[in-house]
C-alpha cells in the first residue's frame, strides 16, 4: 500500500489577520496596549496581596496570565519583528508606571500614623480626637526633657490624606511617618467625620 499524504487546505486569513499583516503598526500597538495592562495589573497584584487581600490577588493573577500570554504569542510568531520586540518592552515599561499611578489612586488597605508634636499646648490629640480620629496618645519627653506628645492613628490608606491635612492645620511642626498595616484587629479604626459631627450637633441641641 502506497501511503498518501492528506493536505488539508490552509484556512483562510481572518479579517482581523490581514489587516494587521497589512499594517504592522497596529500589531505593535495592539502588543504596547496589551502589556501596559498585563504589567499593571501584576503590579497591582503584588501590592495587595502583600496588604493580605489574597482572592483579590488571586483573581488579578488569572487575568494578568491570559493577557501575557496573548502578548507573548504574537512577539515569538514575528520575533524578527524588531519594532514588536521595541513594542513589548515599552509596554512593560509603561505598565509599571501605570500600575503603580493606579495603585496609588485605588488606595487599598491601612496605614499606621505615628504623629510626634513638640507643642503639648496645641493639644492635638484632642483636636483629632473631635474630628472622629480614634487617636492613642502617649506622652514623653526629648534628649534636653522637654515634653512631646505621641500619637498613634491607624486608618484607610484613602482618608489618610485628611488625617495629614488636619496635623498640619493644628501643628505645623509636628513630625509624622506613615507605614503600610497588613492586617487590624479590633474596632473600626476611624469613624466617619460626617457621623461624628452629627452626635456631637444632637448632643449640643439636647442640652
Amino acid at each position: 500500500t502506497t501511503a498518501r499524504l492528506i493536505r488539508r487546505p490552509a484556512r483562510p486569513a481572518t479579517p482581523t489577520m490581514s489587516l494587521i499583516n497589512e499594517y504592522p503598526a497596529l500589531l505593535a500597538l495592539a502588543i504596547f496596549l496589551t502589556r501596559v495592562v498585563d504589567v499593571s495589573l501584576g503590579t497591582i497584584r503584588v501590592l495587595v496581596g502583600f496588604r493580605g487581600y489574597r482572592l483579590l490577588a488571586a483573581g488579578i493573577g488569572f487575568c494578568e496570565a491570559v493577557i501575557w500570554v496573548l502578548a507573548v504569542s504574537k512577539v515569538i510568531q514575528h520575533i524578527d519583528a524588531w519594532y514588536l520586540v521595541i513594542a513589548y518592552g515599552a509596554g512593560f515599561s509603561a505598565g509599571n508606571f501605570l500600575g503603580l499611578t493606579l495603585e496609588r489612586r485605588l488606595a487599598v488597605g491601612r496605614e499606621l500614623a505615628r504623629i510626634i508634636s513638640y507643642r503639648p499646648d496645641a493639644a492635638l490629640a484632642q483636636a483629632l480626637g473631635r474630628h472622629g480620629w480614634p487617636v492613642v496618645e502617649l506622652h514623653g519627653t526629648r534628649r534636653n526633657q522637654e515634653p512631646v506628645e505621641v500619637m498613634y492613628v491607624v486608618a484607610a490608606r484613602r482618608r489618610m490624606p485628611e488625617l495629614l491635612g488636619l496635623v498640619r492645620q493644628y501643628d505645623p511642626d509636628a513630625l509624622y511617618t506613615i507605614t503600610d498595616v497588613k492586617s487590624c484587629h479590633g474596632e473600626e479604626p476611624v469613624a466617619a467625620a460626617a457621623d461624628v459631627e452629627q452626635v456631637l450637633a444632637l448632643g449640643s441641641k439636647r442640652k
